[in-house]
């Protein structure tokens, strides 16, 4: 299979791909063949307008259409009433030169300038003779203006689809990025306070103590590197997660078994629809996580009330004054509006006197 990067190639290795050097040979051999019934000006430019121009294609595109331009309305003086072969094979090249220069050139102010300075170029035809006129407009808009355009059209798709596959890079960072944070930050940070709860272990020796503590001391350096991870790959718009197959009651019954105190009131029924049981269980999840980082030790307390067809999850815990926060750059609350909007819901995460809320409301959108 060919890569698009062994497809486009041949733009870094030279100036113009082989199917125009190869439209350049049938023009050499035409004008070749036809040089004793053109005059030698005709037959020079012929042949260095079209080489020139090929050379010039990556560097300087505007040249290459000015001379595709020149060659136009000079081909158009030559004509008489016949159609020889080495026009035909120039008008081809002159074709190809002005759709690369169409995909080369960034803006197309230069481009009008170059098409105007022709069509004034072909009125000394007009003075002499009348069809010359009209056959150099029309030569400089088949040869030259539309397949500008063309190559002109071809750019843009191209940017298209690099602004697409662009988009979809950050989509996927993005989608990495949270996904780290939603399943090795929450782990990460129970693996720590297991940890230090194995370490304050009365019946422990020395040696197990130490080694507690370089776990907890791991696991709280890999929580710093996790991080900075999600900080690097966080450039683009956050996208929907799918959390774990576990459920809230799961998430509750691990952080206690990780020696936290967290307490569950559940009002309502506990059959959520899917789409709002998945945003409940990424509040309670980043409410949970968001607690053991910044506020270690301090109990917690997650409530679910389902009120007309509407669950509002509340995680709150106390704030220590002067507590240091833990690591983390606010990427989980970010992905959780995110998260919360794509329910149809509301979040509101913050301080509240002494304490800190996480307070969502879901509606149950596919009750159905």
């Amino acid at each position: 299979m060919t890569m698009k990067g062994d497809r486009d190639g041949w733009w870094r290795r030279g100036p113009a791909p082989p199917w125009v050097l190869s439209a350049l040979v049938v023009l050499l051999a035409g004008v070749a063949t036809s040089y004793q019934q053109l005059p030698w000006w005709v037959s020079t430019g012929a042949l260095l307008a079209p080489v020139t121009g090929v050379a010039l294609l990556r560097t300087y595109p505007i040249i290459s259409l000015a001379l595709g331009t020149a060659a136009s309305v000079a081909m158009a003086l030559a004509l008489g009433d016949s159609v020889p072969v080495w026009s035909v094979a120039l008008g081809a090249t002159i074709f190809v030169i002005s759709v690369l220069a169409g995909r080369q050139m960034p803006r197309t102010t230069h481009a009008l300038a170059v098409f105007v300075a022709g069509a004034t170029l072909a009125i000394p035809l007009g003075l002499a003779d009348g069809s010359a006129w009209l056959s150099a407009l029309v030569l400089l808009g088949v040869t030259v203006v539309l397949p500008w355009i063309l190559g002109r059209a071809l750019h843009q798709q191209a940017e298209l689809v690099a602004v697409t596959a662009e988009r979809a890079r950050l989509q996927e960072r993005s989608r990495i990025a949270y996904d780290m944070h939603d399943t090795l930050g929450h782990e990460l940070t129970l693996l720590a306070l297991r940890a230090g709860a194995l370490e304050l272990a009365a019946d422990l020796d020395d040696g197990h103590r130490a080694a507690a503590a370089d776990l907890r001391a791991g696991a709280g350096l890999a929580t710093d590197r996790l991080a900075e991870i999600v900080t690097v790959l966080r450039d683009g718009e956050p996208v929907p997660l799918h959390p774990g197959p576990d459920r809230i009651e799961d998430l509750v019954d691990r952080a206690i078994e990780a020696g936290v105190a967290v307490s569950l009131d559940w009002d309502g029924p506990r059959d959520l629809p899917p789409r709002t049981s998945r945003a409940a269980h990424r509040v309670v999840q980043e409410g949970l996580t968001n607690a053991l980082k910044h506020a270690p030790g301090a109990p917690v307390r997650v409530c679910l009330a389902t009120v007309a067809s509407t669950t509002t999850v509340t995680v709150t815990n106390p704030v220590t004054p002067g507590a240091r926060p833990g690591p983390g750059g606010h990427a989980g609350l970010t992905g959780l509006h995110e998260r919360v909007r794509l329910a149809g819901g509301t979040l509101r995460a913050g301080p509240r006197g002494h304490t800190f809320e996480v307070i969502a409301r879901l509606p149950h959108a596919d009750a159905s």
